[in-house]
This record gives structure tokens, C-alpha cells and sequence, in this order.
């Protein structure tokens, strides 16, 4: 058998869960400083703005939920 069983991987996955506490959960490229990140969230919730009808149901996203997303300040998560 290779790769992982599914038991370690449950084991790890608790291990992985304990040390992302402390990590901000974004999809912001690593790197990036304060101000970087809250460049790339005005940028992205500006684009979501910006989408078609289309492209809102092709990521799962009604229309009230890409608008109230994308009115959050920069500064918040």
C-alpha cells in the first residue's frame, strides 16, 4: 500500500488544525505585508464586484453574497 492511510491521516489532520490557530486563513499571495494585503482585498473584492451573473453561479456565489462581500472594507477579514 502507498501514500497515507486514511487513520494517519486523521491523526495528522488534528496536528495540522493545532498549528493553523495563529495563522491568518487568506488567499492572499505569501509575502505580503499589511499594506500588501489590504491592497490585494480591495483588488479582489472590487473584482467580485465587477462579475457577471454567469460568473457568479460558475464560482457558487448569489449576488447578495458577492455584494456583501464585496462592500467589506479592506481592513476587515
Amino acid at each position: 500500500m502507498s501514500g497515507i492511510s486514511d487513520v494517519r491521516l486523521s491523526l495528522y489532520a488534528g496536528e495540522l488544525q493545532r498549528g493553523q490557530e495563529d495563522v491568518v486563513k487568506t488567499n492572499a499571495p505569501r509575502g505580503l505585508g499589511l499594506w500588501g494585503l489590504y491592497q490585494h482585498r480591495r483588488r479582489t473584492r472590487q473584482a467580485l464586484l465587477n462579475l457577471s451573473a454567469d460568473q457568479l453561479k460558475d464560482i457558487g456565489l448569489s449576488y447578495e453574497q458577492a455584494r456583501q462581500e464585496g462592500l467589506k472594507p479592506f481592513w476587515r477579514e
